[in-house]
């Protein structure tokens, strides 16, 4: 099959050995579009290895046809178009994964729009609902809000009666938020977000991709009770953390990672998708954001695309391009 490959930091596509199997529990999909995320980036810098036993390809989420099924696997069959969480391997024509982590698509979705949805609303409900343990009514702030993850979290704090404020890096960002349903907006270049989200009402549940250089002014914008899920290190991993307003204000650090948990996991946050998102987004509740495609050959301009943080929701890679 033909696969990235990382030459020197180079993305070179190029043949590659398929991989093995579907073992038992598994399927082999024949991948349409591949989703990128920061975390390829990282990868390809040689800062985020794949957990063990990954493949060490690129990628981790992809829409495509499920091509094989393995012994014990009822719910998928060959012919099926479906979208898939992975650990690696979804720069390819193949890939093989834990059946628990492929999906069928939502009704009325293709191939594209369905590469949108693993990765960055997995993410979202992962750490809104799951981690963040968000209770009727309370407030959420939401760092990198244009981003594919930011984008999702928006749509689903509004679908699920939280109201939600923004920070983003620019006014055509903020506006692509308001338009998600954001109730709040910040401009990170206009300084500290303190006083604009103390004024908003504080926050319940804070999502940070950023890290060390936000850690101070999120503590201050965290209500009591109140809980920040770092996802990210966009920012810097070291910073001085104040254990006396964590202390007094019963404030919660929580950090959150997807890639590395196993497939019963994975299983359990796609489940809670098709139960309480897909129906949402088969209805037109609520929608994946697409900024721009490109063809898996020209995998280095989608990646420098992200790193320029020139997008707005989800960057795309066509591998068979199937709609």
């Amino acid at each position: 099959m033909l696969a990235i490959a990382i030459e020197q930091e180079r993305l070179d596509w190029r043949e590659q050995p398929a991989p093995p199997g579907p073992e038992a529990g598994e399927v082999r999909l024949r991948v349409a579009w591949a989703g990128v995320n920061r975390a390829d980036l990282m990868q390809r810098a040689g800062h985020y290895p794949p957990p063990p036993g990954a493949s060490e390809i690129l990628g981790l989420e992809v829409s495509g046809t499920v091509a094989e099924v393995g012994p014990g696997v009822d719910r998928l069959r060959p012919g099926d178009r479906a979208c898939a969480l992975l650990a690696g391997g979804g720069y390819a024509e193949e890939v093989v994964v834990d059946a628990r982590q492929v999906v069928p698509l939502p009704e009325g979705f293709g191939l594209r729009e369905a590469a949108a949805l693993p990765e960055a609303f997995a993410t979202a409900w992962l750490n809104l609902f799951m981690e963040g343990h968000l209770a009727a009514g309370e407030r959420v702030l939401l760092h990198a809000g244009a981003s594919g993850v930011g984008t999702a979290a928006i749509q689903l704090c509004g679908a699920f009666g939280h109201p939600c404020f923004v920070t983003a890096g620019s006014d055509d960002k903020l506006a692509a938020c308001r338009e998600l349903g954001a109730d709040g907006l910040f401009n990170r270049h206009q300084g500290s977000f303190v006083e604009a989200v103390k004024g908003w009402g504080g926050a319940d549940l804070i999502l940070d991709p950023v890290g060390a250089a936000y850690l101070a002014d999120n503590q201050r914008v965290l209500n009591v009770d109140g809980r920040l899920v770092l996802i990210g290190l966009m920012g810097g991993r070291r910073a001085e953390l104040d254990l006396g307003r964590m202390l007094m204000k019963r404030q919660r650090l929580i950090g959150s990672t997807l890639r590395a948990k196993p497939p019963a996991a994975k299983g359990a946050i796609l489940d809670a998708l098709l139960t309480h998102v897909w129906p949402r987004l088969a209805r037109g509740e609520i929608r994946p954001l697409i900024d721009r495609t490109w063809p898996i050959d020209e995998a280095e301009a989608a990646h420098a695309h992200v790193e320029r943080d020139a997008n707005i929701g989800k960057v795309l890679l066509a591998v068979s391009g199937e709609g």
